[in-house]
């Protein structure tokens, strides 16, 4: 027992250091007026960062930029996805090629992408527009009531595949005993989808869906790459307000009770997808 106990403590301090420690030092800050730009040791103001977080609205004006980024995006990967891994599942032709140049997008740094689309769609200088314009379209990708969708474009095509790799497992692990049995009643395929493959593949959906979203609520490289931001604080999303009040504004203080914020609204989220998989199994 003392030699498990020996193999595990390299781990176990490792996981300390690198996250016990930023975690404790954040909260740290969380509950002290810190600045960038004050030098000494900082006052503690107990929870009045977490009081001001719950009563800031620009605060909450990025929760809700948020959610709605993650619901239009997860939810168009989700659709996309389901649709490419019904698809890849009967192809009998190049399907390694196919599955290996489709996860390409994952591969590439968010950063990195948000810089190509950057450029991509520019109203001035992108070659997107450009076309549209030759076929009489005038379309500003990063225009007002457009941009927060354009980015939420950018998460659709660079991490659908993640999707569409968890359903491709999903729908592959089902039995065929079920699918086949429907077939021989004579049930249509829309009918086998509904009542069938999707009942089936729920708890894959359960969990592609909830790592999606609690991923897609981390957004910044995009945001950080294309508008920051604007146009005026329309896609001003929660990782990016927060980096721009412990940032550009120095208040760490503050962006710290905004992260342990967000932090506490992940974990609920989390919880209560875990109980409710947990329902579902026992039913």
């Amino acid at each position: 027992m003392q030699f498990k106990h020996g193999m595990v403590a390299p781990l176990i301090a490792l996981f300390v250091g690198v996250v016990g420690f930023p975690l404790a030092y954040a909260f740290y800050l969380s509950l002290t007026d810190y600045r960038l730009t004050n030098h000494g040791t900082p006052n503690l103001v107990g929870a009045k960062n977490y009081v001001n977080t719950f009563g800031d609205g620009e605060f909450w004006h990025a929760f809700g930029t948020t959610a709605l980024f993650v619901f239009v995006a997860v939810g168009l990967e989700l659709v996309i996805g389901l649709a490419i891994a019904l698809a890849l599942q009967k192809q009998r032709w190049a399907r390694d090629l196919t599955r290996s140049m489709l996860l390409a997008p994952m591969f590439i740094t968010p950063i990195a992408v948000g810089l190509i689309f950057r450029f991509l769609l520019n109203d001035q200088l992108g070659a997107i527009p450009h076309l549209l314009r030759a076929i009489g379209i005038d379309y500003d990708f990063f225009g007002p009531g457009r941009a927060l969708f354009t980015i939420a474009f950018i998460d659709v095509w660079q991490w659908t595949p993640f999707m569409v790799l968890l359903l491709l497992a999903g729908l592959e692990s089902i039995p065929r005993q079920p699918l086949e049995a429907a077939r021989v009643d004579g049930a249509g395929g829309w009918y086998i989808l509904r009542r069938v493959t999707l009942p089936l593949l729920a708890p894959v959906l359960v969990v592609a869906i909830m790592l999606r979203c609690l991923d897609a609520m981390k957004v910044f490289e995009y945001v950080f790459a294309t508008t920051r931001g604007g146009p005026g604080t329309e896609t001003e999303t929660l990782q990016y307000f927060i980096y721009q009040t412990g940032i550009q504004f120095f208040r760490l203080g503050s962006a710290s009770s905004m992260a342990f914020v967000v932090l506490l609204v992940v974990l609920t989220v989390i919880v209560l997808a875990f109980r409710r998989m947990e329902k579902t199994k026992q039913s």
